[in-house]
């Protein structure tokens, strides 16, 4: 480390000592305009046996225990460094080099985990629901006999907790670590907006390490670290995540891409469902995307943009809708059927109704054997079809019986 970062270090801690609180608000406003006090703070944090480890992590604890928004951000955008330091030097087997990061972790832990009150904090958002407004719907303006009023208003506002309520912590343990860290990820990501460009790259480098150590991948981006695994779960993942979204929209494009697929190759190995949808959503997400690289503006997240036209149908789709819609289509295939254009499908199956056994002959053959008999006056031929001269001798009998006169050849009862 060189002297002047240790004078621009010693002189940072001699000034927030010897501050009256009433000062406070105008010294956090100030911090801003000291450039190069948060590179000399990150080399601090990037030498374990520094002599100003200790005093930087209790001044920043302090910073955050002020109540400040500004000193508590200013703060959380070392997190990503402390967490990969502590970790590092949790796999080296080394405990004792990281006792005053340990406590800070620790510390920040502890303050985030309950209010004002000192009440245990449960983190929660509320599902969306249709019988209340909101800035994209009015509940009276869905026109649907199935969405009233009364309908809408007895689907009430269901109520999620993502995180919380957690047990206060003194140590790490390996039950408690990744626990204390996923925790301290989430508050990180609640301030994303306010961190600097340097932060966000530390988060990356943070994500990349800890997927890829002790891995073949490790050689492929020629990390020469640490070598050994380190245990991740599904959350902790899920969190690196969603910091990388935000440093791929915001200058990061580069380093937030490897970091991505770092993060994912480690999610495969590990079989996370969590972590691969949340990943992979992303990742398709920004296919094609044309990523900001200017890292000055407005901090920001890409999204799609939906249409501005409703997206709800006047016309909702009820049991009582689908049986008429299934009626018209019914009426509509018997209305086809009974149509005098339409053509059979098949033949016209010949019925007897005389009973005499014979070669079948089919209808179109028989009526025109019948037409023919009748315009030749009922003579007929020997040797046609059998069943053509009983149906013709039938229509004989029947007409002597309408004149009154007897046949031939029958005897009259």
């Amino acid at each position: 480390m060189l002297a002047m970062d240790q004078g621009v270090v010693e002189e940072w801690l001699s000034e927030f000592k010897t501050l009256p609180e009433t000062a406070i608000s105008s010294y956090a406003s100030s911090l801003r305009e000291k450039g190069s006090l948060v590179p000399a703070l990150y080399k601090v944090i990037r030498e374990n046996y520094s002599d100003l480890l200790e005093p930087v992590c209790h001044q920043l604890f302090e910073f955050y225990r002020s109540g400040e928004p500004r000193l508590q951000r200013f703060t959380l955008q070392f997190l990503p460094e402390l967490v990969w330091s502590y970790l590092s030097v949790s796999a080296g087997r080394d405990p004792h080099c990281s006792g005053c990061i340990e406590a800070l972790l620790l510390g920040i832990y502890n303050l985030e985990i309950v209010d004002k009150d000192g009440q245990s904090r449960v983190l929660s958002f509320t599902v969306p629901s249709l019988s209340k407004p909101s800035v994209y719907h009015e509940p009276s303006a869905i026109g649907s006999m199935a969405l009233t009023e009364g309908a809408l208003a007895n689907h009430g506002l269901s109520r999620v907790v993502y995180s919380g309520p957690h047990l206060q912590r003194e140590t790490f343990t390996a039950q408690n670590r990744f626990e204390v860290l996923t925790f301290l990820l989430l508050c990180y990501n609640a301030a994303l907006s306010y961190v600097t460009s340097s932060s966000l790259q530390s988060l990356c480098q943070l994500s990349s390490r800890v997927s890829i150590c002790g891995y073949p991948r490790q050689q492929v981006r020629r990390y020469k670290g640490i070598n050994s695994r380190m245990m991740v779960t599904s959350e902790f993942l899920v969190q690196l995540i969603t910091g990388i979204h935000f440093a791929l929209c915001n200058g990061e494009s580069e380093l937030g891409s490897k970091a991505l697929d770092d993060v994912l190759y480690r999610a495969q190995l590990e079989l996370y469902p969590e972590a691969l949808l949340v990943g992979n959503a992303i990742k398709s997400s920004l296919c094609g995307a044309a990523l900001k690289s200017n890292k000055e503006g407005t901090r920001s997240i890409q999204v799609e943009i939906t249409p501005t036209s409703s997206r709800i149908s006047r016309n909702a789709v009820t049991s009582l809708s689908i049986r008429g819609h299934r009626w018209k289509r019914h009426e509509s295939q018997e209305n086809s059927v009974d149509s005098p254009d339409s053509t059979p499908v098949g033949p016209i199956p010949s019925i007897s109704v005389t009973g005499v056994s014979g070669e079948r002959v089919a209808n179109g053959e028989a009526l025109r054997s019948r037409t023919e008999g009748e315009t030749l006056g009922g003579t007929t031929e020997v040797g046609v079809d059998p069943r053509g001269q009983e149906v013709r001798r039938q229509k004989s009998v029947r007409r002597h019986l309408e004149d009154g006169t007897p046949s031939a050849g029958r005897v009259q009862f």
